[in-house]
């Protein structure tokens, strides 16, 4: 086996780098982004391989010249758990040092109590550890909550609080990393979706309220603790009405399904997912004026980011798609009108998400890999071998 030398780790990092965040990347593409020499890139892909980081596989064919080669993640390197815990399900998937999602696995929750759900999550960690021993080196979550250091401080969809998430992994020995879904699926769509390239992005996703991110190259800001982010409970609504959260005024209660049922004066939804995709077939009256409703609040909430933050993009996910799909001119509307003069001229552009479903999955696996790409990861893990 070849040493990776210390000198060498920052370089090997930046290869992982790229190999990470630009699935199927040459070797002359990673020269040339890294303006390293081919002699280079040769030799510390070559150290790579020898310490089961990296392997080389013939690209698709483009038909004529010089056939090519991609860097793969090595079939004995090292992996990460993503496990993205909803409102009522989860989903998981062994991820690679290429980004690549292996073993994907969606089940229902049985029992929506807090204990009962971690517990559930532990056996899953458990099993990957027993099927991937020690090359299992990072586990990722991605919770529909605030989090702090680990804590699941609040998850007001959940009506969970005060959890230490770090039960999850406390019998395998794996770190935890832990993070909030909207701020995860911001992050997947500031590396490989929608807002790839963009130097400021604001994510927004809506499913039981709206949460989201804002990101600079790529890196979500969350704030003095972790816990920045949550858009929902921005005072945009009416001041008059108590959120689960426990301020008043939430823009959180304005633009999911238990606004449409309020507006239509029935109950609040067991399901308020399942309940605004019901009404955003409906085509009476009053589901219309409820939508419009509904989706000039999303409009102007996302005016005000706008102004707040000054983005190149806004990218929205989950409900947000077809509620605006639903009333795309009153979006539009209340979207401008919302703005600052300046920024009417040439207003931040509002996309969908690329990754929708996927996205917290696949940004609890970015955030792991930045870890597990990092030199002092690379030296752990040649000290294994």
């Amino acid at each position: 086996m070849t040493p990776v030398r210390r000198g060498q780790w920052q370089t090997a990092a930046d290869v992982l780098t790229q190999v990470a965040r630009r699935p199927g990347i040459t070797r002359a593409e990673v020269a040339r982004t890294l303006r390293l020499s081919t002699g280079s890139a040769t030799e510390v892909t070559a150290r790579l391989r020898d310490v089961q980081l990296l392997t080389e596989a013939p690209a698709p064919s483009q038909g004529r010249g010089r056939p090519t080669t991609v860097l793969q993640a090595h079939p004995e390197g090292p992996v990460v758990l993503a496990l993205d815990l909803r409102q009522s399900s989860w989903r998981s998937a062994v991820v690679a040092l290429d980004g690549s999602l292996q073993d994907p696995q969606y089940k229902r929750h049985r029992s929506r109590r807090a204990q009962a759900v971690l517990n559930t999550l532990r056996r899953a960690v458990e099993q990957t550890r027993e099927q991937y021993g020690d090359r299992l080196q990072l586990v990722s979550l991605a919770v529909p909550g605030s989090v702090r250091d680990n804590h699941l401080m609040q998850a007001p969809t959940l009506e969970w609080i005060e959890l230490d998430l770090a039960q999850v992994t406390a019998d395998v020995d794996v770190p935890l990393l832990a993070g909030n879904d909207a701020t995860l699926s911001g992050v997947a769509e500031a590396r490989t979706g929608a807002a790839a390239g963009a130097g400021t992005a604001v994510h927004l996703i809506v499913e039981v309220g709206i949460g989201g991110t804002l990101l600079i190259d790529g890196v979500p800001a969350q704030g003095a603790s972790g816990a920045g982010g949550e858009y929902g409970h921005i005072p945009f609504g009416d001041r008059s009405r108590p959120c689960p959260c426990g301020a008043r005024g939430c823009w959180d209660l304005e633009i999911d399904g238990r606004a449409l049922a309020r507006h239509l004066k029935q109950p609040t939804p067991d399901d308020p997912v399942a309940y605004a995709e019901e009404v955003l077939q409906r085509t009476d009256r009053a589901a219309r004026s409820a939508i419009t409703r509904v989706v000039t609040a999303l409009g102007h909430g996302i005016a005000g980011l706008v102004n707040a933050h000054d983005p190149d993009v806004v990218t929205v996910g989950g409900l947000a798609i077809p509620l605006r799909a639903a009333a795309e001119d009153t979006f539009q509307e209340a979207y401008e009108s919302g703005l600052m003069t300046f920024h009417r001229g040439s207003p931040p552009p509002v996309l969908a998400a690329t990754h929708q479903l996927d996205g917290p999955l696949r940004g609890a696996a970015a955030l792991a890999l930045d870890q597990l790409t990092s030199e002092p990861a690379i030296a752990a893990w040649v000290a294994q071998r």
